[in-house]
């Protein structure tokens, strides 16, 4: 019975009933796909019902899931939209507030000076991942604020990077010019030399393979490829010190707007093997939770520092959004769309945890900020930034 318990297709099995039910609860609440899996996950976690444990399974899935899940939103970007100038400051400020913040706050509770410096680093990187599902579900990837959120995001993963770099080397006291420096290159270069590579030889590798008489008889190879390509982004991204989801993202937006017979197979493979990866993806942000942990005064500092990150993202990347033009509904929707930190921040607790720079305390304090910073996200936008708009279209709908 165990070996059957333990086995790959049940837990696979098991686990796409959890997202089965996810997206039962989320429907039962009328909110988001992503709030509806995450907590299916908490309660199929350790938190509740001890039926599903962060495996290496598990991870695995999770990390395929979001790098195909950012593959697919990258076929609805150009590069311009991640190359303006307006962004970039949407991110850099949206970098300094939470840092210094997060620091500040670690201190009044009692974290040493080193570990402070890491939970204000872990508070610097927003999650890609979750606002870009979102938004997708939502149908708000093409808006201005859609392109300002995905658009800054990119850049403030490169700004994560060098924040976590400078936080080592503080720690470390190793801390140079030159690895900042080298950081920053590593991380430029592999953005524009992948876009270039993307653009200028695999876009027109894809073309051709279009117009052969395979591609005709097997249109999945045009899927194939792209995917191939995919997750080699992935794989030189981690290489460059950025996160593979980047890597992925990148290369949807080396596809973008390729005219292919066969681009429909493609497309609609990558989407249908994100509605099934993206899913424990999600599942495994819940799974990740273990509220055993948590005694009072553990509480009260996650709820300080939840409320903290929010707020230094909503004024840090609002107020940029503001100075650059937006009106302040879409600037303050930009600001709450910076504010999940998703896997990137556990990436970092995970960090400081291995590295012996923070306790338990402090990695289970930065694994239920991430998840508090990821489920809130969804429902404002769900039930308060896009409701109304939701609802007049659907009036209009009813007057035509």
């Amino acid at each position: 019975m165990h070996v059957i318990l333990s086995s790959i297709e049940f837990q696979m099995s098991l686990l796409l009933f959890v997202a089965l039910a996810g997206y039962l609860i989320a429907y039962r609440i009328n909110q988001s796909a992503v709030v509806g899996i995450i907590l299916a996950g908490i309660i199929v976690g350790p938190s509740f019902l001890h039926l599903i444990t962060y495996t290496d399974f598990v991870s695995s899935l999770a990390q395929l899931g979001a790098i195909v899940l950012l593959f697919t939103i990258g076929l609805e970007f150009e590069f311009k939209q991640i190359t303006n100038i307006r962004n970039f400051f949407i991110a850099l400020i949206g970098i300094i507030i939470p840092w210094v913040a997060g620091f500040y706050v670690a201190r009044l509770f009692n974290f040493n000076s080193h570990a402070s410096l890491l939970i204000g680093t872990a508070l610097t990187a927003t999650s890609i991942a979750i606002t870009a599902n979102v938004l997708k579900e939502m149908k708000k990837l093409q808006t201005e604020v859609g392109q300002a959120i995905i658009g800054a995001a990119v850049i403030d993963d490169v700004l994560a990077l060098l924040a976590l770099t400078v936080s080592e080397g503080v720690v470390s006291g190793n801390l140079t010019a030159v690895t900042i420096l080298v950081t920053l290159v590593k991380a430029v270069g592999f953005i524009g030399i992948g876009i270039l590579l993307g653009r200028l030889v695999f876009n027109k590798i894809l073309i051709k393979i279009d117009q052969t008489e395979i591609a005709n008889k097997f249109p999945e190879t045009i899927f194939i490829f792209t995917m191939m390509i995919a997750f080699l982004y992935g794989v030189i991204a981690q290489i460059a010190g950025l996160s593979a989801i980047v890597g992925a993202f990148l290369a949807g937006i080396s596809f973008t707007g390729t005219g292919l017979k066969h681009g429909k197979s493609f497309k609609e493979g990558a989407e249908h093997l994100q509605i099934i990866f993206a899913s424990v993806f999600f599942i495994s942000l819940g799974i990740l939770l273990d509220i055993h942990a948590i005694n009072w005064e553990l509480a009260g500092f996650i709820i300080v520092l939840t409320v903290v990150a929010g707020l230094s993202k909503v004024i840090g990347c609002g107020l940029p959004a503001k100075v650059f033009g937006l009106g302040w509904k879409d600037s303050l929707s930009v600001g709450i769309g910076m504010v999940p930190r998703g896997e990137v921040a556990m990436i970092v607790a995970l960090i400081g945890l291995t590295q012996h720079l923070i306790t338990e305390r402090g990695y289970t304090a930065l694994v239920l900020m991430s998840l508090l910073t990821t489920i809130i996200p969804p429902l404002l936008f769900r039930n308060w930034l896009f409701k109304k708009e939701g609802k007049n279209h659907i009036n209009v709908q009813e007057i035509n």
